[in-house]
């Protein structure tokens, strides 16, 4: 698909500066996203407290999800900073929280998502704008793709407030894996319509981030990823667990997934992989819509389906396993990734979205090329036949996690990605005076003259017709 081009996206190559359009392309991108590495950026308190709403789809709270941790400790570190905190989420369930880390949980009713009954998403149309106008935030954040950002958007305006986007799940791919790439350019078209009238968007990577500009979104920035390095350490590595991934049979290779058994993450490739090693084990840790396809494409090999971890246990998993296989081709970060390099146990993933960002190809993990399984089977080979390179590598992606934490990562978050939302809401909503591209005061006042100056045209033009 050719990608849209972005309407403030402007990209000159020069031949005084010896500037090449690839290179012209990359400077454009960077002015699009912003950078975390400024020190001051990183202290939390960097910014006076604000008054923050989280309006996050589907809840962090009951839905184990790749970005639960994330909000949790977003939420955990805005709290220490003195911040405010409202976190509106969908959920029915009668015991759902309503606190957390001393923020206010508003839980609003919802539905089931028909293609993946565990999760709950809404409309926004009961509970949402009574809170925010309660609330009253200095700006608005809102996980996306869902449902919710249709209402919110349109009370953002209401409320005259700023809006920040943070894009979590990358829907044209997950389009393509069941079976609607034909819609992937409609795909787009919303979600850049969406995007491009929020204040300022988030993203997981620097890939997915260069990717969302080049299909046209505007006020792109990246968000600094982070992990709990202390919940998932070697310290965890578990005799016992092994015994049960394998089956009873510790000897044996083991090879684990940890996440979502959905469609779009490519686990079908397993299949193949398990064909070529049928004297390794494979620990699949999670749930979805996909576990009973996948259980029937794996019969017959050495695979155990676990279902949901948490806590230590999960932590024991990622520990004590040999190998992490990412196969999916569509994770905007992959914190499964990261997570299980705090473990000390190397990766081997798909070099596609953000996860080329985490593995430093060689040194603390293997990438292998889209869709190849040859490539990943050799990636792995050589990992489960040398252990000094397995121990090398594993400790060299423990290395690599312990620089990304929280506290930086929500720093970043409060300090930039807020502070963006706020300043490009004030100055597209001409210092304050009105709103972005709606109806405001000034903008009627163009909108009676040029309609005054039509009409006298108009006039004129009859005037000269008839004579």
């Amino acid at each position: 698909m050719r990608p849209f081009p972005p309407r403030r996206l402007q990209v000159h190559a020069r031949a005084d500066t010896g500037t090449t359009p690839e290179e012209a392309v990359a400077a454009a991108t960077a002015r699009h996203s912003y950078a975390v590495a400024d020190g001051n950026n990183l202290q939390l308190t960097a910014t006076p407290p604000r008054k923050i709403a989280l309006l996050v789809e589907p809840s962090p709270f009951t839905h184990t999800s790749g970005y639960s941790n994330r909000f949790k400790n977003l939420i955990l570190q805005l709290r220490q900073a003195g911040d405010d905190v409202l976190v509106v989420v969908p959920d029915n369930d009668p015991n759902a929280p309503t606190e957390f880390a001393g923020a206010t949980i508003v839980n609003v009713p919802g539905f089931r998502f028909p293609l993946y009954r565990r999760i709950t998403l809404t409309l926004g149309l009961r509970g949402v704008y009574r809170a925010l106008k309660q609330f009253d935030p200095d700006v608005i954040h809102l996980t996306t793709p869902g449902f919710l950002i249709f209402s919110t958007l349109l009370y953002a305006r209401l409320l005259r407030k700023a809006i920040l986007l943070s894009y979590h799940t990358h829907l044209p791919i997950y389009a393509k894996d069941y079976g609607l790439g034909t819609f992937q350019g409609v795909i787009w078209t919303m979600l850049r319509l969406q995007h491009n009238r929020a204040d300022f968007t988030l993203t997981t990577s620097p890939q997915l981030c260069e990717e969302l500009v080049e299909n046209g979104f505007e006020r792109v920035g990246l968000w600094r990823k982070g992990i709990d390095t202390h919940i998932f350490n070697p310290k965890y590595k578990c005799a016992n667990m092994r015994h049960q991934l394998t089956q009873g049979n510790p000897q044996d290779p083991l090879l684990i997934y940890v996440g979502r058994i959905g469609a779009e993450k490519n686990l079908i490739f397993f299949k193949q992989l398990m064909a070529r090693f049928p004297h390794c084990r494979l620990a699949l840790v999670g749930d979805g819509p996909y576990k009973h396809t996948l259980q029937k494409e794996l019969a017959g090999t050495k695979t155990v389906f676990t279902g949901i971890l948490h806590g230590e246990t999960l932590s024991r998993a990622f520990a004590s396993a040999d190998v992490f296989v990412m196969p999916s081709e569509s994770e905007t970060l992959g914190f499964v990734v990261l997570e299980s390099m705090a473990s000390g146990v190397p990766v081997v993933g798909a070099d596609a979205g953000g996860i080329p960002d985490i593995i430093n190809d060689g040194e603390n993990g293997f990438l292998f090329s889209r869709g190849s399984h040859d490539e990943c089977a050799n990636r792995v080979e050589r990992l489960l036949g040398d252990g000094e390179l397995r121990a090398r590598m594993g400790q060299n992606a423990r290395d690599e996690a312990l620089k990304w934490s929280w506290r930086a990562s929500a720093a970043a978050t409060r300090n930039v990605g807020y502070g963006r939302a706020i300043s490009n809401f004030k100055y597209r909503a001409m210092g304050g005076l009105g709103l972005p591209r709606s109806l405001t005061w000034l903008r009627w006042i163009r909108v009676k003259l040029a309609m005054l100056k039509q009409r006298l045209f108009g006039r004129l033009l009859v005037g000269l017709n008839a004579h």
